[in-house]
């Protein structure tokens, strides 16, 4: 290969600051930002190509790791029909791809009754 046709490496930098993705301002900020994340997702492969069958996961926590833009880290537990606790996950996902259970089913997912 001829010098000077090398591929450049991409370049995550920050469009505000331009400092390397995500500054400290941004590191800050993400948690707060995704905080708001509904407690029960329906997580499949919309979200990561590692989720061939859908899953339900009560979110505890939401990681301020550094990652890819829309791409997050979350803790919670898989949850069955049963609404009960079946194994604790740390799953790394595309947030876009995440859906929310509607309230009144999330209720019943949790196994608190529904009135």
């Amino acid at each position: 290969m001829h010098a000077g046709h090398l591929p450049v490496r991409p370049q995550w930098t920050n469009c505000a600051c331009g400092h390397p993705w995500p500054c400290m301002t941004a590191r800050t900020g993400l948690p707060h930002e995704y905080r708001a994340l509904p407690s029960l997702l329906r997580v499949g492969r919309a979200a990561s190509v590692q989720f061939a069958a859908l899953i339900l996961l009560r979110v505890i926590r939401v990681y301020d790791w550094m990652t890819y833009d829309g791409w997050i880290w979350l803790d919670g537990y898989e949850i069955n029909s049963a609404g009960e606790a079946m194994a604790r996950r740390s799953i790394f996902v595309q947030v876009r791809g995440l859906r929310q259970i509607a309230p009144q089913s999330n209720a019943r997912a949790s196994g608190r009754s529904v009135r």
